[in-house]
């Protein structure tokens, strides 16, 4: 058995969705091991982001089912699920392909907003924070102490108070990283961290995902285009292909994957000894 099969934060079964006669993504099955980085890559239109967005509720499957296990015991299922609570029960998190940080907010603002859910209970529902009582104070205490680790963690703290709006593309892209971070998830769901970045940046990206599944055992899942992103920091690797599991492995077993392989260069399997003979694969 394989290590993410063993304890999985994430399983997916016989997940199928279709939009009229177009079927996106067909039967499929896998497993996101607990703490690991699993990368879920394919040519355009494999149908990764709806599977993305069947985990995070913005879409109800047609069928399957999609189970989060906790450290502590507790079970969810997804397809249950509307998508607040699969963010603030389960602890599902999301990051999408274009930036959607609030730009006219501070740095600080973005992730104190990512707080609201604690905020807002302890300030039973506005009140306790309109007459300023003590657990709302030490909960806001808490919340600040809390976006100032990840400031920090994102090297973003001397631009606190500046607009979101105002940051360079790349720490834009680690601050909402850092924002959904600040919902404490379990897993986090990241749609192309890395496009767009020059490689100084994503080197940045690569560091602050391993610290991030090294030191909070967040299990992260990201549909990356960029292979050295993929190969450099994966745990896991599931290929997809017109909706359907091609390969699902270590970097280094999927890489040499024939099926892989056929899918990326828009072969069929038979031809592939022989593009390869041709490119000086």
């Amino acid at each position: 058995m394989t290590r993410w099969k063993e304890n999985p934060v994430l399983t997916v079964e016989h997940l199928t969705m279709r939009f009229g006669g177009l079927v996106a993504v067909d039967d499929l099955s896998f497993d996101i091991g607990r703490g690991d980085i699993t990368a879920l890559i394919g040519p355009n239109g494999a149908g990764k982001t709806t599977v993305f967005n069947c985990v995070t509720g913005f879409y109800k499957p047609t069928e399957g089912r999609l189970t989060v296990r906790h450290s502590s015991g507790d079970s969810y299922l997804l397809e249950r699920m509307p998508d607040f609570e699969i963010s603030r029960d389960a602890r599902v998190a999301r990051t999408f392909q274009n930036i959607r940080l609030f730009g006219g907010m501070t740095v600080l603002e973005n992730l104190m907003v990512a707080q609201h859910n604690p905020l807002m209970s302890a300030s039973a529902m506005s009140f306790a924070g309109i007459f300023g009582l003590g657990r709302f104070r030490r909960a806001e205490r808490r919340a600040v102490e809390h976006a100032s680790y990840w400031l920090d963690k994102i090297d973003l703290v001397e631009r606190a108070d500046d607009p979101a709006a105002d940051l360079p593309y790349g720490d834009q892209r680690r601050l909402e990283i850092a924002r959904a971070m600040c919902t404490g998830p379990q897993v986090l769901c990241l749609d192309e961290p890395a496009a767009g970045l020059n490689p100084r940046e994503s080197a940045e990206l690569n560091a602050l995902l391993m610290y991030i599944r090294k030191e909070h055992d967040t299990s992260v899942v990201l549909i990356e285009h960029d292979m050295s992103v993929v190969m450099e920091i994966s745990d896991h690797v599931i290929v997809l292909d017109y909706g359907e599991k091609i390969a699902d492995g270590t970097p280094d077993a999927v890489k040499s994957d024939p099926k892989v392989i056929a899918a990326y260069l828009g072969v069929a399997d038979e031809e592939v000894e022989l593009v390869e003979e041709e490119v000086g694969l």
